[in-house]
């Protein structure tokens, strides 16, 4: 066997593209199947005409179009109303991988990474070897730019095809993504119809009108003209940075001595913060940052971890709201309950996030099956990756026995509930370049698990509520079957005749509303719920069937128990509401 030496395995080694990467792992951006391929391609361009919109102060109004071009290939065309694309910007934002605006921005957004709809672009070129046409208009006055696009994977630039200016009638502004694929199209809970729909439901703020490849419309009407607050873009915590990036910071910064650096770069670093920090680093305020060696940026470090700083601000994210979330429920899921919740603001590796809940009971959901469970990430749908996922866990460690549902050691809970649970921050911690599921972060997994406890509570005392008046209806009823049996006792033993019974009769009712009060009614009470909207993959539930118990006086003579069913007619709780002659002279 012949030995080779350095130098000939050296002339193999050579620098890996990106796109490269990409192309052989298409897995890792949710192409790994033709399925889910589809549902990541129309993703990644809804969410980036959303993210456009929101930036641009404008009320989406998104078209999404799937075309069936044969059994296994699709042209979908996205497009929306947002501010357009200057076309500068056209070929590096659809062809080219890692490029975008808001990897370095801390502020919550829906697109992290600058790969997503590149990606999509790829797939595209990979399983059909044709280009994607890009289409966008910045103003009314200026024609829109018509673009046809490839990336070149070795380089990871893109390819100008073709490019043209075009008029597009009827439209001021806006952008337009055509792309030809392989993909699947099934329904159920991970395709594009639930995503379009869940996106719908947590961004009332947005139009989204959707063809199917069956060539059915769907309008998912916004149903407010608000749009959510914008997030505002904040510097880095100092508790949030590690040391390898706070010695980078240093030597990039612009700033001439070290107090002035930290308040400079830093959130919540004011001029006091700042010297608390040198002096806990035993550094001077007015040390050049430049030339601070490794071992002082590593006293900078432990030093800022021993100062007390105020968490970082929580307008850079935008949560959905408690009552938003519950209304959004509400027009999908038709339940006798609903609760939600929005926990304060907490943080992770210096970056602030939120987490809500949101939860809906009983009412027309299927009693013999484990939870369904809705994730969100800054108003995204996750419909992948469930079992891998901080959320789901949370779900699982918590114990929902006390709550009313039933549950095995380590596993989701059962009973006919949907949980909702969103996570918006500027920095969204995904295990995946997917997006599909959140990471294990000690600090999440808390919030989240405080957010479910307090749904919790509010549903168990619904339970016991619900169970109260079961058992109050139950007692009734028992009451109400024998008052005209206890009638004819009274006649045959008093010598009533029919009209004086009859009256009787109506005492006892009378009496039964009077002692137990009015009972309360629980039911599936839901003005918000749009039929409409539920019917989309809605699966087809059972109602479970009630056991009657047997009856409280079987097996005894009536005479026998006249006396006892009179007492417990004039008792409430256990307690006699009348003495022993009111109760002979109401019925004498």
């Amino acid at each position: 066997m012949t030995q080779k030496t350095a130098e000939e395995l050296a002339k193999k080694q050579r620098e890996i593209s990106i796109a490269e990467f990409f192309e052989k792992n298409r897995h890792l951006l949710g192409f790994d199947n033709p399925r889910r391929a589809l549902l990541t391609a129309v993703k990644e361009a809804v969410d980036n005409a959303l993210d456009a919109c929101e930036e641009a102060r404008i009320l989406p109004e998104i078209n999404v179009e799937l075309l069936s071009l044969s059994e296994t290939r699709f042209r979908m065309m996205v497009e929306d109303n947002g501010p357009g694309i200057v076309k500068k910007q056209i070929p590096n934002i659809f062809a080219r991988l890692l490029y975008g605006s808001k990897f370095h921005k801390l502020a919550a957004t829906r697109g992290q990474q600058g790969i997503g709809i590149s990606a999509t672009v790829l797939y595209g070129q990979l399983t059909t070897g044709k280009p994607a046409t890009i289409k966008s208009k910045i103003s009314s006055s200026k024609k829109a730019m018509l673009m046809k696009l490839k990336i070149d994977t070795q380089t990871n630039l893109p390819q100008i095809l073709e490019e043209q200016e075009t008029d597009w009638e009827g439209k001021e502004h806006g952008t337009r993504i055509e792309v030809d694929f392989d993909g699947s199209y099934q329904k159920g809970r991970q395709s594009v119809d639930e995503y379009l729909k869940e996106t719908a439901v947590v961004n009332p703020h947005a139009t989204i009108i959707y063809v199917t490849p069956e060539a059915q419309q769907i309008i998912f009407a916004r149903s407010t003209d608000q749009l959510p607050p914008e997030p505002k873009e904040i510097k880095p915590h100092p508790y949030g940075v590690e040391l390898g990036r706070l010695i980078k910071m240093l030597e990039m910064t612009g700033a001439k001595t070290l107090q002035q650096f930290l308040t400079a770069e830093f959130v919540r670093v004011g001029p006091n913060t700042a010297k608390d920090i040198c002096e806990n680093s035993s550094l001077l305020p007015r040390t050049n940052p430049k030339q601070i060696s490794r071992d002082m940026a590593e006293k900078l470090y432990q030093g800022i971890q021993k100062t007390k700083i105020i968490a970082p601000p929580t307008d850079c994210i935008s949560p959905i709201g408690a009552e938003d979330l519950e209304k959004g429920l509400r027009k999908e899921i038709n339940a006798e309950f609903y609760c939600s919740t929005t926990r304060p603001a907490a943080v992770y590796r210096g970056n602030p996030f939120v987490i809500e809940a949101a939860l809906a009971f009983s009412g027309e959901q299927d009693a013999e099956s484990t939870v369904r469970i809705m994730r969100f990430a800054n108003r995204v749908p996750l419909l992948y990756q469930q079992g891998a996922c901080s959320i789901t866990h949370a779900i699982q460690n918590t114990n929902w026995k006390p709550y009313g549902l039933l549950q095995s050691k380590n596993s989701l809970p059962v009973g006919p509930c949907t949980i909702v649970v969103h996570m918006t921050s500027v920095w969204v911690p995904f295990t995946s370049e997917s997006k599909e599921a959140l990471a294990e972060y000690e600090e999440i997994v808390k919030e989240i698990k405080l957010a479910l406890q307090d749904c919790g509570r509010k549903l168990a005392s619904f339970v016991n509520r619900k169970r109260r008046i079961g058992e109050e209806a139950k007692k009734r009823s028992y009451i109400e079957k024998y008052i005209p049996h206890v009638a004819d006792a009274l006649k045959e033993i008093v010598g009533f005749d029919e009209i004086r019974k009859k009256e009787i009769e109506d005492n006892l009712y009378t009496m039964l509303e009077q002692v137990r009060g009015e009972l309360e009614e629980i039911g599936v009470d839901n003005p918000d719920y749009d039929p409409e909207l539920a019917k989309i993959l809605q699966a087809e539930e059972e109602t479970p069937v009630e056991n009657q118990p047997p009856s409280l006086l079987a097996n005894l003579s009536l005479r026998e128990n006249i006396r006892g069913f009179l007492m417990l007619l004039l008792r409430k709780d256990g307690v006699p509401v009348f003495g022993k002659n009111e109760e002979v002279s109401f019925f004498m």
